[in-house]
């Protein structure tokens, strides 16, 4: 009964295991207060009041709203955000975008609209400053 090819005990059709490859979301008529973990890709179309840790990419839709710190791997941006974003490879910032805080990030793209009040901190990497040459003056 239970070792019949029928009927092996998969319910793939009836109930879904989460994966890390799965996409979480939060609805538009939605509110949380502290702070979201996600092991994988999350969109967000409510409002955060906390933290986002998210192990994938960030999806945050134009109705979209945190107040907080993000860290994610890749992040597109429709949305509002008061905070430090640290973005590990790339960041799209869409022209509905409203970011006002701090940004790390190794790839920046930014749509003509957007309003980016951000001190921007890309690459981890510090160039020093060249020298200047002194001109000798008679």
């Amino acid at each position: 009964m239970f070792n019949s090819k029928k009927d092996n005990g998969d319910m793939s059709s009836n109930h879904r295991e989460s994966t890390p490859t799965g996409i979480n979301s939060l609805g538009s008529n939605t509110t949380i207060q502290g702070d979201l973990t996600s092991e994988s890709d999350i969109r967000l179309d409510g409002s955060l009041i906390g933290n986002l840790k998210c192990n994938g990419k960030l999806i945050l839709g134009p109705k979209g709203n945190v107040k907080g710190d993000i860290t994610c791997t890749n992040a597109v941006i429709e949305g509002t955000i008061d905070g430090t974003i640290k973005v590990k490879d790339h960041l799209q910032v869409k022209e509905t975008a409203k970011i006002n805080g701090e940004i790390s990030t190794s790839k920046l793209t930014v749509q003509s609209g957007a309003v980016f009040n951000v001190k921007c901190d890309m690459g981890g990497q510090t160039i020093a400053p060249k020298s200047i040459p002194q001109v000798k003056t008679a």
